[in-house]
């Protein structure tokens, strides 16, 4: 069963900058995050493919950057620009290669400070 392993959340004040990792056991097809806030819902925040097609929420777009490195199954969402609103839990998620199905990974929180 392939697993998700996030790292890199944490505490930041606004305007900053924080790099979320997201690092898969098996092999994967298109891998994202998704962000969930206190009280809302789990809303996309962008996407990546195998080939390196990408696509972003337009709240993020210009300030956010997702890219992988697929010899090492993992993927990387690059902050910039942080705002109070970016607070929240980032999940990330993969297809996993060959299948249907998706796994998720834990969870990281992520808290922009004023």
């Amino acid at each position: 069963q392939v697993q998700l392993v996030e790292s890199g959340g944490g505490l930041v004040q606004a305007g900053g900058s924080l790099r979320l990792s997201c690092a898969a056991s098996g092999s994967v097809n298109t891998m994202g995050w998704y962000r969930q806030a206190p009280g809302k819902q789990r809303d996309q925040v962008a996407a990546i493919t195998n080939g390196g097609s990408t696509n972003y929420a337009d709240s993020v777009k210009g300030r956010f950057t997702i890219s992988r490195d697929n010899a090492k199954n993992t993927m990387y969402l690059q902050m910039n620009s942080l705002k109070l609103e970016d607070t929240a839990v980032y999940y990330c998620f993969a297809k996993i290669r060959f299948t249907n199905s998706y796994v998720w990974g834990q969870g990281t929180q992520v808290t922009v400070s004023s």
